[in-house]
């Protein structure tokens, strides 16, 4: 696609994952934020947007790299979400807490915000393992029935919790939440630099901290801008389904015996 200063910073990202990097080395959010134009954004963090332009042209220019997400179909996404970027939060959240805790206990008298570093980090944790339960308990199977019943024709399936778009504005509102929190940690420390006096584990930390939160912005955006558009898009289709259901029955109802065809 050719990105322009109105197009959203999401879509760029969805039609080419490459400029993901252009967009982590302007600070610019695609993921939580990926509804807001390249224009906006660079206004917001005052960037030249035409350098900006330049480098996304120059990253697209590369050699691809990595699959074209925003071809696949729901069910592979999911599988993709919960094999790469689900299993990387759960092996990844006992090592960034505990690393927190100690450095925030052993340099927090020298760097007293090592202590709002560890809080943050044990809330995204904890939000972060009850959100991922949700979307594969509940949010995610659900998906791959709606899917399911579009490619078969059929009415969407019952749901305890309304239409799809419910539980979908949760994840993105947890979403928004999770990425705040992380970049606020990046804020406290000064974009995850340490001190000449850091430790190893010092260092360690915020290595982790720093990869934690490029792979949240990659897997949120798997969500927020293909996975949730598509499971919207599945449910309109469904619910068209449903109509033409309905009012096929109401026909059929209004004829006599003698009236049918």
């Amino acid at each position: 696609m050719q990105a322009t200063g109105q197009t959203p910073v999401g879509e760029i990202v969805a039609a080419d994952f490459r400029t993901a990097a252009v967009f982590h080395e302007f600070g610019i959010d695609f993921c939580c934020s990926g509804a807001t134009t390249l224009g906006q954004a660079c206004r917001e963090r005052d960037l030249d947007e035409d350098a900006v332009l330049s480098a996304i042209e120059r990253s697209c220019g590369q050699p691809a790299a990595g699959p074209a997400f925003d071809t696949w179909d729901p069910a592979t996404l999911i599988g993709f979400i919960v094999g790469r970027h689900h299993e990387y939060v759960k092996r990844a959240l006992p090592s960034i807490t505990a690393h927190a805790q100690k450095i925030a206990a052993v340099h927090g008298r020298r760097h007293p915000e090592l202590h709002e570093v560890a809080r943050l980090a044990g809330e995204v944790a904890a939000e972060m393992t009850s959100h991922m339960a949700k979307e594969e308990r509940i949010l995610f199977p659900y998906i791959s029935e709606l899917a399911a019943a579009a490619h078969e024709g059929t009415p969407a399936p019952a749901a305890p919790f309304g239409p799809v778009d419910n539980p979908i504005r949760m994840m993105e509102a947890e979403h928004k939440a999770a990425g705040d929190a992380m970049a606020r940690i990046r804020e406290l420390t000064q974009g995850y630099a340490v001190p000449d006096e850091g430790c190893t584990t010092y260092r360690v930390c915020l290595q982790e901290l720093d990869a934690f939160e490029r792979d949240l912005h990659a897997h949120v955006h798997l969500e927020n801008n293909l996975l949730f558009p598509k499971a919207r898009a599945l449910a309109v289709d469904c619910q068209g389904v449903r109509a033409r259901d309905v009012l096929a029955t109401t026909r059929r109802q209004r004829l006599g015996p003698g009236d049918l065809p």
